[in-house]
């Protein structure tokens, strides 16, 4: 599934959202709700809701955010956190939800204005369930510096592995996406972190992950930190090729290996 970028700028009026570069309009978005919201859509919607009543909990989020349901995934995502369910877990549905919607793309079955939709859920939700997971964190680990590597905007991976991060205890610095070598190597030297974690989607921006831990080498800090790569596009070649001290295409994976890394274990 192609990942996706949330962009505003400060004038309210002019608010944008971009899907992989393409940018819309809060008017443009706003129109898609409205698109959502006529007869037809709602017609489906009432097809299906005997179906949905049924479903276990945390199916129900996927089924509505597959469906584009703005306000009915906000609300089962408060209802289900209100149940006791983990935060961690309902964010998976999320992402599940999210992947779902993306392959409706891919089949041509959704177009641009539903994957900004999707996307602007996303981010919703991610910013209602984020307070739930930073309170769960008891004691700071370590700390990582985290970013999307020069070339590629795609967030929303690296936006679930930082949250997953803070969860386990973790001190996060967010450089963002787009970032450049010579930035990693100045928070490094800033920042001192025990883990270096670097993202990408697109299988292009292998050689700029390759580039940096290349720059952090020739600054003479590859022995100050450790560094982990991930990304949907990552095999083990890849990793071969890019030399980093682990790598993983699962946020909740990159995890327990940034725990084993500052235990000081070698990840085969």
């Amino acid at each position: 599934m192609a990942d996706l970028l949330i962009t505003r700028n400060a004038d309210k009026k002019n608010q944008k959202t971009s899907f992989l570069g393409v940018y819309a309009t809060t008017a443009q978005l706003e129109t898609t709700r409205e698109m959502r919201a006529r007869p037809e859509f709602v017609s489906d919607i009432f097809k299906h809701e005997k179906e949905h009543t049924f479903m276990p909990p945390r199916e129900k989020i996927v089924d509505a955010f597959l469906n584009l349901d703005e306000s009915a995934t906000c609300q089962l995502v408060e209802s289900t956190l209100d149940a006791g369910v983990k935060p961690i877990d309902i964010l998976e549905d999320c992402r599940r939800g999210m992947l779902a919607v993306g392959e409706r793309f891919e089949r041509g079955e959704f177009f641009l204005s539903e994957m900004i939709m999707a996307a602007e859920i996303f981010k919703q939700v991610t910013e209602q369930i984020r307070p739930h997971l930073s309170g769960s964190a008891s004691e700071t680990k370590g700390k990582v510096v985290i970013g999307t590597v020069e070339g590629d905007n795609h967030d929303i991976g690296k936006n679930i592995f930082t949250a997953l991060l803070e969860v386990e205890g973790f001190a996060v610095l967010d450089l963002g996406v787009d970032v450049p070598p010579e930035k990693f190597v100045e928070a490094i030297r800033e920042h001192n972190p025990h883990i270096i974690g670097m993202s990408c989607l697109l299988s292009t921006s292998i050689e700029a992950m390759k580039s940096t831990v290349d720059a952090i080498t020739e600054a003479g800090l590859r022995d100050k930190t450790r560094i982990i790569i991930g990304g949907g596009r990552l095999e083990r070649h890849a990793a071969d090729y890019i030399k980093p001290d682990a790598y993983t295409d699962n946020a909740a994976q990159g995890v327990k290996l940034c725990v084993e890394l500052l235990r000081g274990r070698e990840i085969d």
